[in-house]
Formats: C-alpha cells, sequence, structure tokens
C-alpha cells in the first residue's frame, strides 16, 4: 500500500515537473562563432538573476542569455569583435560598448563590447529597458573578458607641435 502511495507521489510530481518546465520554454537563440570559448564562460557566471527588472530566462545555446518573458534583453558572448569604426561607443564602468541602432527598428539597439575577445553583443528595443540601466548592470561581467584596445574620442587625440621651419 506504501508503495502505490509513493508511486502516485511520484508521477503528481513529474507531472507537476512538467508543468512548470512547459511554463517557461528555453529561448531559441543561435550561439554566436566562439561561444565555447573560456572567456565566454567566466563572463556568464558573472550575469545577474535580474537585468532592468526582467528576469534571467533557460537558453537554448551555449554562451547565450535572455531576460524578460517575452525576452526583453539577449545576449550573444562569442561574436566577432568589432573593428575600429565610427560607430557612437560609450563607456560604462569601465567596459567600452559600440551601439549600432537597427535601420529598420528605429527602437531596437545592438550593444557591443569594444577592445575584449571574445566579444559580447545584446539586443534589446530602448521602449522596454534603458540601455544605461542594461550596460551598468553588465559591466561587472562584461568586464570579466579582459580589455585589449579602448574607444577612442577626440580628447585622445596628440597634438604634435609644428615642426620648425628651416627656413631662415
Amino acid at each position: 500500500m506504501h508503495h502505490g502511495t509513493s508511486s502516485k507521489f511520484l508521477l503528481v510530481f513529474a507531472a507537476l515537473g512538467a508543468a512548470l518546465t512547459s511554463c517557461t520554454p528555453a529561448v531559441d537563440l543561435a550561439p554566436a562563432q566562439d561561444s565555447a570559448n573560456p572567456a565566454c564562460a567566466a563572463m556568464m557566471i558573472a550575469l545577474p538573476d535580474k537585468l532592468a527588472d526582467q528576469q534571467l530566462r533557460a537558453t537554448s545555446s551555449q554562451g547565450t542569455a535572455a531576460w524578460g518573458n517575452p525576452s526583453k534583453v539577449v545576449l550573444r558572448c562569442g561574436v566577432n569583435a568589432p573593428p575600429p569604426t565610427k560607430d557612437p561607443c560609450v563607456g560604462v564602468n569601465g567596459v567600452d560598448w559600440v551601439s549600432i541602432q537597427d535601420p529598420a527598428k528605429p527602437d531596437n539597439w545592438t550593444f557591443t563590447t569594444y577592445g575584449r575577445e571574445p566579444a559580447t553583443a545584446i539586443l534589446f528595443n530602448q521602449n522596454d529597458v534603458a540601455s544605461s540601466t542594461v550596460l551598468a548592470q553588465l559591466a561587472a561581467a562584461a568586464a570579466k573578458i579582459p580589455q585589449t584596445h579602448k574607444c577612442l574620442g577626440p580628447e585622445d587625440a596628440q597634438l604634435f607641435p609644428a615642426q620648425p621651419s628651416s627656413t631662415p
């Protein structure tokens, strides 16, 4: 008799677990080319459970993360590092990010770490979450990947003295 009760309990528990799992399916994301890079693992472990008041969700691929249901912020580690660019670059808490606005959907933005390899890209809609909040809350995790270059602005330009004239 005790055996039958425990079997029923296990069946109910398994059904409940399956029901709860189906409520929050994993976000289907394609991995970045270098998502298996060990540097991504260090960053992924440091990601916050909440980002801009959105809860971290399970994803289908290594080196990816998503917050919110539906997803408000999507992260992929292991993307190609951006080359030197004229695109806007902003530094937040020691991490430089190159920002690209989606021309087809102007409220959608991609921010990619600059000067860190592998690079990390985050995608979000500015109407759903504030970029300043997202970048500030991800900075500590992104900083786990060492910085080798930084964004430069006009204030970083070095002025050289004019060469003295060789004519008397």
